[in-house]
């Protein structure tokens, strides 16, 4: 019987997991478990939940989403991390004040019933493939390039802690091989940070709170001002980011599967006050770097980060103080040294071709601008708006780009045909 992908990759996972990977998840982790948790707390705070409901709402963003990352990332072989959508919580955060938690859950549950029936119907697929690659790349490099250029107005916050963690990188590329330099800078910048009592932990829990299951209730208002918008963050900003950055690495996203089931497990996390679980652009991007290892390996990371983030979920009200405590200034150089590799390999892919080259220079402005109307990021004008101006100055590239594709996908049988009968003649040889 055929060995299943997921059976191999379960079956290779000790192997692939070393310090490469592992550092990896680890780095994506704790970008994801830092900044963007405390933005579900202060959303917490500002719209009047209880201490339980924000652990609950912590709980069911990250440990839903760890699973979702493991499942994926081994069902694929591909290094999918999941996570939720940062602008979402922002969104959530400011209704909160206007709707109860209740109604935004009914809201979040119809934003995964509409995910889940454009996923099934295969038009988030279609739209993926139909859309130019150096648009898709312009728009990763224009939307992420964020990461990096907060990464140098750091050092101007803290000098010792962002410069010494870039400083670390750089000569620990050079000459520590064997070490991954994102991981030397990070361990440099923690202890540091340590040293100079720039880590302030404070109010540890003693107990474990359980998380709690809200029943939820629904308002047309709600779903029309949380519920559609969550959606079309969902397919729009974080599953399209986190699609470009594996089509800048070589994988092949699975589009379908990834929205799919998402939203069914961010069904299940609604419940407990979970906004949304979708796949993660930055962390998809630190854990499939050409740094983490071989092309085939790299699955490993994002299913570190998952368990990372599972753990995180479960164990929120004892590690949220020490998240907390965490400098900012850290996550933020540390982001930026590991999207560097994603960064410069979407660059090359963008601008390599001749075609969509004003496209492609749109998407990336656009993306960096970070224009948002109607509530809907920049990733999704930057798509739209660079579709725009190639239809207006490069409408030929989309009809001269069907026949090499076409062409290569005729003659990949004849290759293959060709080298096994090349393959032969070398045996018997």
């Amino acid at each position: 019987m055929k060995e299943t992908v997921f059976r191999s990759s379960v079956k290779d996972l000790r192997q692939n997991l070393n310090v490469n990977t592992i550092s990896a998840g680890l780095v994506a982790a704790i970008f994801g478990c830092t900044g963007p948790a405390l933005i579900i707390i202060g959303g917490a705070t500002s719209g009047g939940l209880t201490y339980a409901q924000t652990i609950s709402w912590i709980f069911a963003t990250y440990f839903f989403s760890g699973l979702l990352g493991i499942y994926l990332a081994l069902k694929y072989r591909q290094p999918i991390s999941g996570a939720h959508t940062i602008a979402g919580a922002v969104l959530v955060a400011g209704s909160l004040t206007h709707f109860s938690l209740n109604e935004a859950i009914g809201a979040y549950i119809v934003a995964n019933i509409i995910v889940i029936l454009l996923g099934a119907s295969g038009l988030i697929d279609k739209a993926m493939k139909w859309i130019p690659r150096p648009i898709v790349m312009g728009m990763i490099v224009g939307v992420m390039i964020r990461f990096t250029t907060e990464m140098i107005k750091s050092v101007t916050i803290s000098p010792l802690l962002a410069g010494s963690a870039i400083l670390v990188f750089l000569l620990s590329q050079r000459y520590l091989k064997k070490v991954p330099p994102v991981l030397s800078a990070l361990i440099v910048a923690v202890i540091l940070a340590v040293a100079t009592g720039a880590f302030n932990v404070q109010n540890v829990q003693n107990k474990l709170i359980l998380p709690q299951f809200i029943m939820p209730e629904f308002s047309l208002d709600a779903i029309v001002s949380i519920g559609i918008p969550i959606a079309l963050l969902i397919i729009a900003t974080e599953n399209a980011q986190a699609a470009g950055v594996l089509m800048a690495q070589g994988y092949k996203a699975p589009n379908t599967a990834m929205a799919v089931n998402g939203s069914i497990v961010g069904l299940i996390a609604a419940l407990f006050g979970g906004h949304a679980i979708n796949i993660a652009g930055p962390m998809t991007a630190i854990c499939s770097a050409k740094e983490v290892g071989k092309k085939e390996s790299r699955y490993a990371a994002s299913v570190a980060n998952g368990f990372f983030f599972s753990v995180f979920g479960l164990f929120a009200a004892f590690v949220v103080p020490f998240v907390i405590a965490m400098p900012s200034v850290i996550v933020t150089v540390i982001a930026g040294l590991a999207m560097l590799g994603v960064l410069i390999n979407s660059l090359k892919t963008a601008f390599s071709d001749t075609k969509f080259q004003m496209g492609a220079f749109f998407a990336l402005t656009i993306g960096m601008s970070g224009v948002n109307f109607f509530n809907i990021g920049a990733p999704l004008w930057a798509i739209l708006g660079s579709l725009l101006v190639s239809f207006l100055v490069e409408k030929s590239h989309f009809a001269s780009r069907e026949k090499p594709e076409n062409a290569k996908e005729e003659s990949a049988p004849e290759e293959k045909v060709n080298q096994a009968k090349k393959a032969s003649v070398e045996t018997t040889a």
